[in-house]
């Protein structure tokens, strides 16, 4: 999987989680792909300061990356 393809699909992943944060006030952008494998995404709005973001990141948004590019080791929010 070419850089690009990689970002598309970790763009498609976002989007597919995107509705369930946007419901609660809050989105998700991704900041950088860094060694194929580490991803770092901000997460914005009403879950800037929610106590579930850690829970929120792993469970949701790294889950769904994963399904979309399994090569991604990790997935952290960034401020």
């Amino acid at each position: 999987m070419t850089h690009e393809e990689l970002i598309l699909n970790i763009e498609k992943a976002l989007q597919e989680i995107r509705p369930f944060l946007n419901s609660d006030g809050g989105d998700i952008s991704l900041v950088s792909v860094e060694d194929e494998k580490h991803v770092k995404g901000r997460l914005e709005g009403a879950c800037t300061g929610c106590s579930l973001s850690l829970s929120t990141m792993k469970a949701g948004v790294e889950t769904t990356i994963k399904r979309y590019a399994p090569q991604i080791e990790t997935v952290v929010n960034v401020a």
